[in-house]
């Protein structure tokens, strides 16, 4: 199939980038043919965000967004920052909350939600969206540029072998690709690597976000409310914190941020939010409420000095693939949008110059002069100084956002991967997690349940090891199975074979795409591809 763009991820990058190009060929009495693929069931399926967003960007793309009824229905009215100690929590004074945390103008929602209504803007503007279908592989031309991507078959067997439901996987060639695929990209990694896009770049710098929607009792809803923390329950040195925010309708998400360059193998990102939910101060918020849905997912937060190169001959990355996400302020949605602008108007500009399969140069040039890159410079050095430890980190988070308002006369840097920073669990103190209740806190596969993850059982497993043989000889033996801890989804297990020796079994269908794996494998042996079509978790309202 021949389109002008093939746009990779129907999230709001992508599938701002789609209208943008359909709004710049109205105006121009021209028409393109635009195509997204997307790799949930339905748009929205994957997409999980706190999220506060921030309408500057939704407004430049569509300014009449109320009108269309776009979901932005809550605006915030407060904003609470908590320091946790294990027992109390302390306020901070309006005084001392940097800019970039104050959410005023701000909206609380969904962004699965958002993205959806997104999908009906494209649709009416003529984009073909296509959701179950993953792009898969990477097409190139003789001279090495990308002529477009490939989707995945459909009904094999385990063993790669077809079946009676097989489908053959579908070309797409273009003449520009955008990538979209958020967060750890299987395609734009695949880029990074062939392109050398990361060249002079700092590594990336990960986090893992876990979210569940409550339904709560109407006395104790404040529409508009938003509470983040840090603090207990995590120590000093491991970065990390909450949000909890109050939609309508008497729900409330509630969430953890844990960055993922943590060392403790014994850590569990998802015991730890758990645990958080029975501080004295939030937990009041769930008397008597009811868990409705749940989610996880990895955040690109290395910020402006990790950003690749973003783009190469026959295309370019926009959104969280690349890496836009402005980590001081919480926040992605709006650069995601912004960025897919940008890269639309660089190829709507190419291919009315006839041109095809070339880079688009102006696209690094436009987002150069934009506002999101003096944003991102303001909020450069942030994330560093977080990495450094809670108490030297807000200290000097303070002095960079307040004294310096993010001017400062230096840049910091960081020269090691999320996946490099685990120590040998003998140099590290186990950590006793208390049995969920039932009631607010939970296991991993009741949350599963209700994320409504599913794979086809026999489908072939899509998280692939490179050497089988590493997570019992390293990752087992140096560092306890870590992978057994940071997968929120109860996806990695350590089993006894009938020999009595240990084996890693892999439970594929619990998978939420979170990609976490595929970062903090210290062995970096875990591999996370494409699975089959519309598998995966299905968000409601997240």
């Amino acid at each position: 199939m021949e389109y002008d763009v093939v746009i990779v991820g129907g999230g709001p990058a992508g599938l701002s980038a789609a209208i943008k190009l359909k709004q710049l060929a109205a105006e121009k009495g021209n028409d393109i043919a635009v195509c997204v693929l997307e790799k949930g069931g339905e748009l929205g399926a994957h997409i999980l965000s706190g999220a506060i967003m921030d309408p500057r960007a939704l407004t430049e793309l569509l300014p009449d967004w109320k009108a269309l009824g776009a979901p932005l229905h809550t605006e915030v009215t407060e904003d609470r920052i908590l320091f946790l100690t294990e027992t109390r929590a302390y306020r901070t004074p309006g005084f001392m909350v940097p800019a970039c945390f104050e959410n005023h103008g701000n909206y609380v929602v969904s962004l699965g939600n958002v993205v959806r209504w997104l999908g009906q803007q494209a649709e009416s503007l003529g984009v073909e969206i296509f959701p179950g279908f993953p792009a898969a592989e990477i097409l190139y031309n003789d001279d090495g540029s990308v002529k477009g991507v490939a989707t995945g078959n459909m009904g094999v067997d385990r063993e790669g072998n077809p079946t009676d439901a097989f489908q053959l996987g579908m070309e797409l060639h273009a003449k520009y690709t955008l990538f979209a695929e958020g967060a750890r990209g299987h395609l734009g990694k695949q880029l990074m690597s062939r392109y050398d896009l990361n060249q002079g770049k700092d590594p990336q710098s990960y986090s893992i976000g876990i979210k569940e929607l409550w339904e709560i009792d109407p006395k104790l809803h404040k529409p508009g409310l938003v509470i983040h923390s840090t603090g207990w329950p995590l120590k000093n040195d491991t970065y990390g914190g909450s949000f909890l925010y109050h939609l309508e309708n008497n729900q409330v998400v509630v969430g953890y941020v844990i960055g993922l360059s943590y060392a403790n193998p014994y850590l569990s990102p998802y015991e730890e939010f758990q645990r958080y939910k029975t501080h004295p101060a939030i937990r009041s918020f769930f008397e008597g409420g009811k868990r409705l849905s749940y989610g996880a997912r990895a955040i690109t937060a290395g910020g402006l000095q990790s950003l690749p190169k973003l783009v190469f001959p026959g295309g370019a990355l926009i959104g969280c693939d690349a890496g836009f996400l402005n980590m001081s302020r919480i926040k992605g949605s709006h650069a995601a949008i912004k960025t897919g602008m940008l890269a639309a108007e660089a190829a709507f500009a190419a291919l009315g110059e006839q041109r095809q399969h070339d880079e688009l140069s102006s696209y690094p040039v436009a987002f150069a002069r934009s506002w999101l890159h003096e944003e991102l410079h303001v909020a450069r050095n942030v994330k560093p100084w977080l990495s450094k430890g809670l108490v030297l980190g807000s200290i000097m988070t303070g002095i960079d956002q307040m004294v310096f308002r993010g001017k400062a006369p230096w840049t910091l840097h960081r020269n090691y991967a999320d996946h490099e920073c685990l120590k040998p669990a003998a140099e590290c103190t186990p950590i006793a997690y208390p049995k969920p209740d039932g009631k607010l806190t939970f296991d991993r596969l009741s949350s599963v349940f209700i994320s409504n993850a599913n794979h086809a059982e026999e489908q072939p497993i899509h998280l692939t090891l490179r050497n089988d043989a590493i997570p019992v000889g390293v990752n087992l033996s140096k560092y306890a199975g870590p992978e057994q801890r940071y997968c929120p989804a109860g996806v990695y297990e350590f089993v006894k074979t009938d020999a009595g020796q240990d084996r890693l079994q892999i439970n594929a269908q619990n998978c939420v795409h979170c990609k976490t794996c595929d970062i903090k494998d210290p062995s970096q042996n875990i591999v996370w591809v494409t699975p089959e079509g519309g598998g995966g978790p299905n968000y409601p309202n997240m």
